[in-house]
């Protein structure tokens, strides 16, 4: 799992965009974790998709922890307080893609005595855009990110051993269970070789529908058992090369079936590729 080091985001305050390194959370973190008090930080914007979704969200599906709802400013004065671990959007940048490419997560962090921003510890984080598209992408997937990660927080608490750099790849075993369900792809998410259900029949095997992010957000609140939906992560056309990130999610457990991403140049464009299919379906 990525280290990812803190942005507060404003269009009053300086963007502090710094290099993501590799963190591996502890066991014992994991369990302190269970005893602070959550707190979320809200988007410097009232108005930003991500404020008024994420306060429906905690509201009806966290369940680990008491909670409260925080401005950056106060997020400052809290950081370093043991008692408190923190939710909150996080711009990442990795040197080693040689790109200038930065990215929306969505973190935990726990709060720790005399420790700058950058080296809380981070207990899971999960890439929500690339930082010049808009929050309303990945907004009506919020739910599902928040079940994941207070899924994984358990599942790390209950099997310790999993608990390593890569952690996600963990549930890429799970993509062996998707030949019983149905694989919901916004077109918008798919690359152009695989952009019509013609195209995705001769690889995929399975049942799939292209869908409008209303039914994919249909799906979510409906907690759909046979339904597993696309979280892409990539560039949306901007100028910058960048990763691509590929998430396949359960609608009802929020469950990850696939976790993998690529670099975007001319041969493996922006969007699940044809060799994701052929992952997929092997």
């Amino acid at each position: 799992m990525n280290k990812i080091l803190l942005s507060i985001l404003s269009c009053l305050m300086l963007t502090i965009v710094v290099e993501a390194k590799e963190h591996v959370p502890t066991a014992e973190e994991y369990q302190a974790f269970l005893n602070t008090k959550t707190l979320v930080v809200m988007d410097a914007n009232p108005m930003s998709d991500f404020n008024f979704k994420i306060k429906e969200v905690m509201e009806t599906v966290w369940n680990l922890t008491e909670f409260e709802f925080i401005t950056n400013e106060e997020f400052e004065d809290k950081r370093n307080d043991p008692a408190y671990s923190f939710l909150l959007t996080t711009v990442a940048t990795f040197d080693a893609d040689k790109t200038k490419a930065r990215y929306n997560f969505l973190s935990l962090l726990l709060g720790e005595t005399d420790t700058q921003v950058r080296d809380l510890p981070d207990l899971c984080s999960l890439p929500l855009s690339y930082l010049r598209v808009e929050d309303k992408s990945y907004a009506y997937k919020l739910e599902a990110f928040i079940r994941f990660m207070q899924d994984h927080v358990n599942l790390m608490n209950k099997r310790p051993e999993l608990i390593k750099a890569n952690a996600f790849k963990y549930y890429n075993s799970n993509v062996k269970s998707l030949s019983d369900k149905t694989l919901y792809l916004v077109k918008e998410d798919l690359a152009p070789e695989v952009n019509s259900a013609a195209k995705i029949k001769s690889i995929y095997p399975y049942d799939f529908k292209i869908v409008t992010q209303d039914e994919v957000e249909d799906a979510i609140e409906r907690k759909d058992n046979k339904i597993v939906f696309v979280h892409k992560v990539g560039p949306e056309g901007t100028k910058y090369k960048a990763r691509c990130y590929k998430i396949l999610i359960g609608a009802d457990s929020s469950a990850f079936f696939y976790f993998d991403y690529h670099m975007v140049n001319k041969k493996n464009r922006d969007g699940l590729l044809e060799k994701d299919f052929k992952k997929m379906s092997s």
